[in-house]
Formats: structure tokens, sequence, C-alpha cells
């Protein structure tokens, strides 16, 4: 039984969602007290009660402390269920990180899977959906498995309603993968999503990026949701490049302008430029997991988070993992996972 203080490293959901994601794969019971014990909102969120029972779902676990509120969880699992599964946050919580929890251990299951997720889609504090269909799960296909995800229904925050669906068929052991250098730029796009708001919103934002980025008018897109979502406004920029497609993301909000919602996106966009890097900021600790359960590869990223901290951590405590970073230019990291 390995014992966790939730409140290391970042000291949110991250600590519990790895967790819950390395004891499936290698069949360790845990313990976690201080569930986010330094939240406003401390312990489990419907959010984090979702991934905690879908880890249960799909790793036959014994579970104690799944009640929202709950600051300490045990978690037992017996083995993986591969098939057909379906959770419901019952809120605007993310479904694309409830995803990521189960993913890791889906994809080494002896049969295929299928996952759907009914929550948020597109909400501030996690990947939206086009994240993990356009930058994180095509990563994961190049370990191996077959993975195809749809997006059903927008869910935006605090509406929530979305739903999404991931269909895996797994490859056994992951191969290891290496991100050195992100290569040419082969395609860019913004897109500027509006759901029951003005569509002068998303046209004011995506003028912001055409002026401060020089992207030209054919890679800017206006797209107005109409499936019974929203409100809500998320605005994505995209560069796809030779071997990883990052995707940057701001969402509206009540008291700010949508100029500025475009500001904050153009300069995420420029420092990853500047930096010259293959994996940004988000990307890098969720790939820190993913090649830790492949027991091997590297890439080259920012400064490391203390996100992705976190995620050495818990690697170590659940794999032994070693997890060696070095800067190798000013802003720029080589990171290594053994």
């Amino acid at each position: 039984m390995i014992e966790i203080d939730g409140t290391m490293g970042e000291g949110g959901g991250q600590v519990l969602r790895s967790s819950l994601s390395l004891s499936l794969i290698s069949r360790t019971p845990f313990r976690i007290t201080g569930i986010r014990a330094r939240r406003s909102k401390p312990g489990l969120l419907k959010q984090h009660l979702t991934a905690v029972r879908a880890a249960a779902a799909v790793g036959d676990a014994e579970v104690s402390g799944d009640v929202e509120g709950s600051q300490s969880v045990t978690f037992r699992p017996r083995g993986l269920v591969a098939g057909a599964h379906r959770f419901d946050i019952g809120s605007a919580g993310s479904a694309t990180l409830v995803l990521q929890t189960v993913l890791p251990a889906l994809v080494t299951a002896g049969q295929p899977s299928s996952v759907v997720v009914l929550g948020g889609t597109h909400n501030p504090a996690a990947p939206p959906f086009d994240f993990l269909a356009r930058s994180f799960l095509p990563l994961l296909a190049r370990m191996g498995p077959r993975i195809s995800a749809t997006l059903e229904r927008h869910g935006f925050y605090p509406g929530g309603g979305g739903c999404v669906r991931v269909d895996v068929v797994p490859a056994g052991a992951l191969s290891k993968i290496e991100l050195l250098d992100g290569g040419d730029v082969r395609w860019r796009r913004a897109r500027a999503i509006v759901a029951r708001l003005p569509r002068h919103i998303a046209t004011r934002e995506l003028a912001v990026l055409e002026r401060e980025l020089g992207w030209s008018e054919h890679e800017l897109e206006v797209s107005v949701v109409d499936d019974g979502s929203g409100p809500g406004n998320v605005l994505m920029a995209e560069i796809e490049l030779d071997h990883v497609t990052e995707v940057f993301t701001g969402f509206g909000e009540r008291t700010v302008r949508a100029e500025e919602v475009a500001l904050r996106v153009a300069r995420d966009v420029r420092a990853y430029v500047d930096a010259g890097v293959a994996v940004g900021e988000y990307l890098a600790d969720q790939l820190l997991l993913l090649m830790g359960v492949a027991r091997g590869g590297a890439f080259v990223t920012t400064l490391p988070s203390m996100h992705a901290k976190t995620q050495i951590d818990v690697l170590g405590l659940f794999l032994g993992s070693v997890v060696r970073t070095r800067e190798v230019r000013p802003g720029a990291w080589h990171v290594e996972v053994g």
C-alpha cells in the first residue's frame, strides 16, 4: 500500500488522477490523504469523484472514501476491465481529465474499449477536447494503440452537458518515443467558438491574433456552435509541426474583453515558438506519464512546471521511474524518462 500526501507538488487533482492511472497499470493499491486540502473547496469535487469511480470501474477496484468532499481515498485495483464504459460527471467538470485518468490503463488492456464521458468539454483549467484529439491522442497512438475520439456535444463552463466518446484498440506494451525537435510548421489554424453568444466576440478575438501573430485570413475560423450547449466562448490556436501538434487555448469570461482573451493566447503562442522546443508546458506533464508507462522516452520542453515536477514524483512512487532534466539552452530543457 503506497501512502500519498495529496498536498505534494501542485497539490490539486493531478496527484489523485495520476495515482489512479498508475495504480491501475501497476496493480498497486494506494491511500491518499489531504486531497486538494489547500484549495478554496478542498476534497473531491464531482469531477474528481467521477475520476475515482471511473478508475474503480476500469480496475474492478475496492474503494473507500469515494464521496463528494472527501479528502482521503483508499484504492485497491484487482484487474483491468475492458469494454464499454459510460461516466456522467453531473457538472461542467472536465470530461477530458476523466478520460486521461483511465486511458493509460485501457490502452494496455487485453481487449478493445469504448469510453463515453458526459460533462465539460471546453472549460478553464483543463485541456479542451481539441487538445485531446489533436495533440495528446496522436502521440499516444504513435506508441502503439489505435484510438479515435468524437465530440458528440460541446459542454462549456458552467453549464456542462457535453459528451465525448473515445474508442481504444490496445497494443499491449507502449512503445517509446522521442520528441527532441518539433520539425517544420505544416499547418496553422486559429478557431474562435461561440455558443449562444454574439458572433462579433469571435471575430474580435481572431482580429487580435491576425494582428499579433501575423496569421493570414485563411488560417482564421469562426465557429458558431448550435448543439444546445452554451453559453460559451473558447479561442484556440493550433500549430501542427512535423512531429507534434500544440494547441493553445483561451476562454471567454464575463468580465474580460475578447481582445484580452486573444492577447493571452497570442502570448502563449509566441512564447512556444520563440522557445524553439517540441513540447509545450501542458503537454509535457501528460507525456511524462505515458513515457513512464512505456519505460522510457525523451522530449525537449520549456522549464518544467510544478505539474511536471509532481508527475515525476508520482511516477517514482508507483513505477520507480527515474526522470532526468537538464537545461540544454536558455529556456529549453531536455527531459528523459528511464
